[in-house]
């Protein structure tokens, strides 16, 4: 009986610990990708490049958050995992609609953050991994707009993007424009990985995984092992080839693992 009134007691800590969030919008791109903007608690705090926990039925899950600490809303970039192939928490949020609540835990959380003790990073991502890295992005470029980093100091960051398909490209555009606008901090790359899919038809720019191409931008780029860190998020299959490559060439490699799996 001690066992269960502990149990009790650790759930009902726990609710406490829970708020209710509105959906604010949703916007579909794929049948298996969706963005969707969720309600921030007053108070609510997070790094770029964390995560926050948020929860359907007593069902939760990680996010990393899309959205810098600036922005009114949070915004989640968030990929389907069926049913059939293990999903719980994605399929409930599918039904979701504006409106609709969601929980939330209090604070964000996570240690795949920005590193501004290094010149140049190389970012990357397959598809939902994207996320932290534009998080990071629109707050630093905030920042700097708001004269908030240090005089003199300057960082680049560079974007590596993999995808199977050009329409997993969510924040391609917006991803484009900030470089085009802002050349020497941000470069972006997407590649995909299956140029010869009709799904994939039109596509002119660079093929290939990420994980594949890594070795040739380091060079192309010219960023050296003293001054580089890499960052690789998404898959961990593109993660554990990006560190068999790069760290016995010296290169410190930090990581976030997406698994297809909820």
């Amino acid at each position: 009986m001690a066992t269960e009134a502990r149990i009790a007691q650790i759930k009902a800590q726990k609710a406490k610990k829970l708020q209710q969030v509105t959906v604010r919008k949703r916007v579909d791109f794929t049948p298996e990708l969706l963005k969707m903007w969720i309600e921030k608690p007053e108070g609510y705090s997070f790094k770029p490049g964390q995560y926050c926990t948020i929860g359907i039925d007593g069902i939760e899950r990680a996010y990393s958050i899309v959205s810098a600490p600036y922005e009114k809303d949070l915004e989640l970039f968030v990929e389907l995992v069926p049913k059939d192939e293990g999903g719980v928490l994605t399929p409930l949020i599918w039904d979701l609609h504006e409106g609709d609540t969601v929980t939330i835990r209090p604070r964000g959380k996570g240690v795949f953050v920005f590193k501004p003790e290094w010149r140049n990073h190389l970012m990357l991502a397959t598809v939902t991994g994207v996320v932290p890295y534009l998080s990071i992005v629109r707050q630093y470029l905030n920042d700097l707009a708001s004269g908030l980093h240090e005089p003199g100091v300057q960082h680049h960051m560079y974007i590596l993007m993999g995808a199977s398909y050009a329409d997993e490209f969510v924040y391609d555009a917006e991803l484009q424009q900030l470089a085009k606008a802002h050349p020497d901090l941000v470069t972006f790359v997407p590649s995909i990985s299956r140029p010869g899919e009709a799904r994939n038809n039109g596509w002119s720019g660079q093929t290939g995984r990420a994980n594949a191409i890594t070795e040739e931008y380091l060079d192309t780029w010219g960023l050296g092992v003293e001054d580089t860190l890499i960052y690789a998020c998404g898959h961990p299959g593109m993660i554990e080839d990006v560190k068999e490559r790069c760290v016995p060439l010296g290169y410190t490699v930090e990581e976030e693992r997406f698994w297809k799996q909820d």
